[in-house]
């Protein structure tokens, strides 16, 4: 049995935590500080990856910098381009070792054979090589040098003796490695102190002190990688299953003698649906009718009760209009489903927005089920002394900001449980009854819904202050307006080349010289592509100019009649701007130009 202490350190994997780059002419070298005879260089010209030896660094480099890791490497049309960490900042420990936030990267361009290729292929080079600059902004991937942090307590637990000497890349999950499809090439070359499994998703720490009884809380959230996306281009379930934002969010509540851990999911709602930007603020929710839809339904509970064991499914969303319309054909499908107990809750109906406490509604419906799943508990000695049984996985339209909610509301119940049965705790008593540290719980959660929030839709989460304070603020309501309206602009305007970054980074989409270019091949040339976005600028100049001409036409009726003809004429032209650009809306919004929806 590993216990995860640090004194195991010797015994362990470890990975090399500072790389030197060297920069030459016609190469880049990345070494070891530690082992400087340890590293690998890539050639400039063809993007060939070698192993060092002795000849390979002879002359002097032109310049020399420190960097934390290598991310990867991709072979896009001409060059290969390895993505290396520049910065990063220490967030926390898991389990006794230390867990880095990755704070920025670099993209080292290996590609000088472009100069002989054709025009079609600069032009798509240039555009995946803009998608490999969307990557260096990613937000939210950690990883540590010294432990696999894509594994939940309760697996690390079953693993073999022996387990943690092995390269962290086989320790960890790969459906939560984020970098996975870029570690390939350094996986062929067996660089296995090189390779850093990515997790993205949020890491958040706080030191409790309740009565005489010090704790550290983590929580770890993981986003799987298998419907890797954005929050518009990546909704619903694919035919294996798999759905977007699913995120595995692990509590973890370690003392001197005690170590929990408390799991949750969530995730879309795992049927195919979709819901296609069009310059509307909330677009149309389209249930598309499938005889597979049986099945995904199936493969995705299945997977859940493989890993997890029984599964409660609460179905968050609102019981009317079209969320209404697609939370029933949730719930038609679930009726098929053994071992699977469906809890709809209209999280709107019940608490308002308003009020975190009146998830006890909830709560009275589930809890019998809930407290039965227990949570995974062993001593300092890694005996096992209890196991989380099941899983409750928690879903909105988003699966975020009532997601979030709710899943704190539940993580404050367990933690509770578990504060109770080692005595730190009377039955009476609650985390909520101790203010400082109830509120480093609360900010814990927030912070984490911000940050998947972020890495999903572009912006904080929405209703953050709920989780925060327990209830609905001014502050929080005109966050919650400007986080709105950003979502709106980014996921109608940007959304599009960042699935696009996603999709190329995970290998959902492969890049070959072989195969035709595809914007040619999905009819999104370029030039054609943006013809309708590059008019978007003039009519919204048309609109806002017919407006105000409109009102001031109007303010001058009563002074000139013959004002009155030209507010129409313009109130005339400015409708049917509009109406072209609701018409078009669509072809106006960027959109993915690698990937279907599915």
């Amino acid at each position: 049995m590993d216990t995860e202490s640090p004194s195991d350190s010797s015994e362990r994997f470890k990975l090399y935590d500072e790389l030197e780059l060297q920069e030459f002419q016609d190469k880049f070298v990345i070494k070891s500080h530690q082992s400087p005879n340890e590293g690998f260089w890539i050639s400039r010209v063809d993007g060939n990856i070698n192993l060092l030896d002795g000849d390979t660094v002879a002359e002097s480099p032109t310049k020399t910098s420190t960097i934390y890791g290598v991310v990867g490497t991709i072979r896009l049309v001409i060059g290969t381009y390895a993505i290396v960490i520049t910065s990063r900042k220490e967030v926390g420990n898991f389990l006794g070792f230390p867990v880095y936030r990755l704070t920025s990267m670099r993209v080292l361009a290996c590609n000088e054979a472009l100069r002989f290729s054709t025009s079609q292929e600069k032009r798509d080079e240039a555009y995946f090589l803009t998608l490999l600059k969307v990557v260096e902004s990613m937000p939210g991937l950690y990883y540590s040098y010294e432990a696999d942090i894509s594994l939940n307590l309760q697996r690390r637990s079953k693993l073999v003796e022996g387990w943690t000497s092995k390269p962290l890349w086989k320790q960890a999950d790969p459906r939560y490695v984020w970098n996975k499809h870029l570690t390939e090439e350094l996986i062929e070359l067996k660089l296995d102190k090189f390779i850093i499994p990515l997790v993205q998703g949020s890491f958040q720490t706080a030191e409790l002190k309740l009565k005489d009884s010090c704790a550290t809380l983590t929580l770890i959230s993981r986003r799987c990688t298998r419907r890797l996306g954005t929050r518009m281009w990546r909704r619903g379930a694919n035919f294996e299953g798999d759905t977007a934002n699913f995120i595995e969010t692990e509590q973890l509540l370690e003392l001197e003698e005690f170590k929990f851990s408390f799991l949750q999911v969530r995730g879309s709602i795992p049927i195919l649906w979709e819901q296609i930007v069009d310059l509307s603020y909330k677009p149309h929710l389209r249930v598309i009718s499938h005889e597979q839809t049986p099945n995904i339904v199936e493969r995705h509970f299945h997977d859940l009760s493989q890993r997890y064991g029984e599964v409660l499914a609460v179905d968050l969303t609102d019981k009317h209009g079209e969320e209404g319309q697609l939370s029933a054909a949730y719930a038609a499908e679930m009726q098929n489903q053994q071992n699977v107990r469906y809890v709809p809750f209209d999280f709107h109906y019940h608490c308002g927005s308003s009020n975190f406490d009146d998830l006890k509604i909830l709560y009275d419906q589930i809890s019998e089920d809930f407290e039965k799943q227990r949570y995974f508990m062993i001593d300092r000695k890694g005996d096992t002394l209890e196991e989380q049984k099941g899983i409750m996985r928690s879903n909105c339209i988003d699966s975020l900001d009532r997601t979030n909610v709710t899943q704190c509301y539940m993580a404050q119940k367990a933690l509770n449980l578990q504060l109770q049965r080692i005595g730190v705790l009377t039955s009476s008593e609650c985390i909520s009854m101790f203010d400082e540290q109830y509120g480093k719980f609360r900010i814990l959660w927030a912070e984490q819904g911000d940050e998947i929030s972020l890495e999903y839709a572009g912006t904080n989460a929405l209703k953050g202050d709920l989780v925060r304070y327990g209830k609905k603020t001014l502050t929080g309501i005109i966050k919650d307006g400007m986080s709105a309206l950003s979502r709106y602009y980014l996921n109608n305007f940007h959304d599009g080349i960042r699935q696009d970054a996603l999709d190329l980074i995970s290998g959902h989409y492969t890049v070959s010289r072989n195969i035709p270019s595809p914007f040619q091949r999905n009819g999104f040339e370029p030039l054609s592509k943006n013809i309708t976005v590059q008019y978007l600028p003039v009519a919204s100049a048309l609109i806002i100019g017919g407006l105000t001409a409109t009102t001031f036409t109007l303010q001058q009726v009563g002074r000139n009649a013959h004002q009155y003809v030209s507010s129409v004429l313009c109130a005339g032209i400015t409708a049917g701007v509009m109406a072209i650009v609701k018409a078009k809306g669509r072809q106006f919004c960027s959109r993915p130009r690698l990937c279907g929806l599915l």
